[in-house]
């Protein structure tokens, strides 16, 4: 399908696109035709705290040896890093020049990028979506337009920098909705719908056919068959066009090993698409949740197992469909949910990043 049966005209009204478009989107999705699929198992991790930590003097080190934290990763065998994206934070790092730099230092190292757009100012998540600042005073129609100027002219900047991304989240964990109150679910699916069909549309204008992004949808529903089988039925019924299922997996709260495979199963059987693991983590140490006890001892070793697994997991998707697992987050500041990293309090690398050099290994042979 050529990008131009996106670009229509801003005379033909929301309601009207949404009927054009309606049944495509899980039969020819817009990213699918437009660029080559990548068949690389994508070993990821999301390092968008790791340039704001080495800023403030953290030292990274693995063996004994100092180095980067991003080629550290590297030297492991991870070949993607997933980079969060505020539209106009007021104390969180995470603004545009900021991402853009830690994109153009993961590509120096021959890293692929995901890029994840938020939406928000802030952390958007299952429990909060709140609209950037911007554009609180904007009507629905506004809105639209709004999301499909920024998505575009946001990876237009990434193109011209030389560090276009490979993949491009539209939203992240949307499971409840995104831009609220204008886009919240379970009430407001035509709104929602059209906000996302906004950020795909601005992902088609941003490049040419040879450098557009694959667009993900992602939700937080990694051991939940029944939510991500009515989250996704209805972004099928909504004509949203898009490539890649991308799921959250913390045992703390979306279930079982048992329950992930299960709905990795599910996904491959039942929806036309590649599935990656786009957040998961486990703590190296007892932290919270302490009176909800993982799969495995909250340890270094722990950690390393749980890694195994959820890798493991990912790559017995039915029909090759499992693509990839990230790391939610390496290098974590001090804080409650600083167990969940790779590195320890002192900086250096902890067992479970072997797990990504086996990875590596497996995926050459």
């Amino acid at each position: 399908m050529s990008s131009s049966v996106f670009a229509v005209p801003v005379s033909i009204s929301h309601n009207s696109l949404r009927r054009i478009v309606i049944g495509l989107a899980f039969v020819c999705p817009l990213a699918a035709a437009d660029v080559v699929a990548d068949d690389e198992f994508a070993i990821g991790a999301d390092v968008s705290f790791l340039p704001q930590a080495e800023s403030q003097g953290v030292v990274f080190t693995d063996g004994g040896q100092g180095k980067p934290g991003l080629q550290i990763l590297r030297d492991h065998g991870c070949n993607w890093i997933r980079l969060r994206l505020f539209h106009s934070p007021d104390r969180l790092p995470n603004d545009l020049p900021y991402t853009l730099s830690a994109a153009k230092q993961a590509k120096a190292l021959g890293f692929k990028v995901l890029l994840d757009f938020h939406y928000s100012d802030t952390w958007a998540d299952p429990g909060k979506q709140f609209t950037p600042a911007a554009w609180t005073d904007l009507d629905h129609d506004g809105l639209v337009a709004a999301v499909e100027a920024y998505t575009r002219d946001t990876l237009v900047a990434f193109h011209n920098a030389g560090v276009m991304p490979e993949m491009v989240q539209i939203g992240n964990e949307v499971i409840h909705g995104m831009l609220w109150p204008d886009g919240k679910l379970p009430d407001r699916w035509p709104e929602f719908a059209d906000l996302l069909n906004a950020g795909i549309r601005g992902v088609a204008a941003a490049g040419d056919d040879a450098t557009r992004p694959r667009i993900m949808i992602h939700i937080d529903r990694g051991g939940d068959v029944e939510q991500t089988q009515h989250f996704f039925d209805r972004c099928h019924q909504h004509g949203v066009a898009f490539d890649v299922i991308g799921q959250s997996y913390y045992p703390w709260w979306h279930g079982s090993l048992d329950d992930l495979r299960a709905n990795l199963a599910f996904m491959a059987r039942e929806y036309d698409k590649d599935i990656v693991l786009v957040e998961a983590a486990y703590n190296w140490r007892p932290a919270e949740y302490r009176d909800k006890p993982g799969p495995f001892p909250e340890t270094p070793a722990g950690q390393r197992e749980f890694l195994a697994a959820v890798h493991e997991a990912v790559r017995q998707t039915p029909h090759g469909r499992g693509k990839g697992l990230f790391w939610w987050e390496p290098a974590v500041p001090p804080g409650p949910i600083a167990s969940r990293g790779l590195f320890d309090d002192q900086g250096a690398a902890l067992p479970a990043l072997r797990v990504f050099d086996e990875a590596a290994a497996n995926a050459e042979n």
